[in-house]
């Protein structure tokens, strides 16, 4: 019995270590203990044993005049770990780069992860006027490009789900109908590429295309993202178009043959 009640012990702690590094993000890159105790509902003893081991190995670092921690040098390190065994980052970098030189917008490229889309890659554009993003960085799927890109072609369960899960309205372009979305997401299929005009933030607008591997699975996104000033109605289907280009390139090189 003690035996098991460690073991429930053990993964509790680790479980509340991995909800703390997840409540860290570019919008709250430092916190205090009392801030993470109120966010996620822990004592302030527990978060502060944890903090205590997290930084012991390297994971967050505590600012001794402010007493805030930030995340550790581990988590870089873990993450170009990642970054040096996924093909997606080798294949595509060259891709983006030419694709923001020829049409002079920031381009990402996401992935699907627990319902949401991600930024893992991101090439800057040269305007002093740009929407602000980051790596890392998650997104609703249903109105944004990338994400219903994803949606348009993931098995019926998963858009169910989103679904069923809400569909809130950021902006007033913000499809909330059920069967609105799926029409439009049948739009997508048909089209190969997905837009978002200030549908998830006013005055912003992305496109973007889908990712093959080489069975032919959508594994990841291409998209741009620029202030309507820029990327008008107008401009949308030529844009598309190099895009849809570009993605297929990055998929052919991740052995794609479609």
């Amino acid at each position: 019995m003690a035996n098991s009640n460690e073991g429930e012990n053990y993964l509790s702690s680790v479980k509340n270590a991995l909800r703390i590094l997840n409540s860290f993000s570019m919008d709250e890159p430092e916190k205090k203990i009392s801030e993470i105790s109120a966010s996620l509902g822990l004592n302030k003893s527990t978060v502060s044993r944890t903090m205590a081991t997290l930084a012991s190995e390297g994971f967050v670092f505590k600012d001794p005049e402010t007493k805030t921690y930030r995340l550790g040098f581990s988590i870089l390190t873990l993450s170009g770990v990642i970054n040096s065994h996924m093909d997606i980052f080798r294949e595509s970098q060259p891709v983006l780069n030419k694709l923001v030189e020829t049409i002079g917008e920031t381009a990402h490229i996401s992935v699907f992860d627990n319902l949401e889309v991600i930024y893992i890659q991101k090439v800057e554009c040269n305007h002093p006027v740009r929407y602000l993003t980051h790596v890392g960085k998650r997104n609703p799927p249903y109105c944004t490009s990338s994400g219903k890109v994803f949606m348009a072609f993931s098995d019926d369960d998963v858009v169910d789900t989103i679904i069923e899960n809400g569909l809130k309205k950021y902006t007033k372009n913000t499809i909330t109908d059920p069967d609105k979305l799926r029409a439009h997401l049948q739009e997508i299929r048909e089209k190969g590429f997905a837009y978002s005009i200030e549908e998830f933030s006013e005055g912003v607008v992305t496109i973007a295309a889908p990712i093959y591997n080489y069975t032919g699975k959508v594994v990841s996104s291409l998209s741009i993202v620029g202030p309507k000033q820029r990327i008008n109605q107008l401009k949308v289907p030529s844009f598309a178009k190099q895009i849809i280009s570009a993605s297929i390139e990055i998929s052919r090189n991740m052995g794609y043959s479609k």
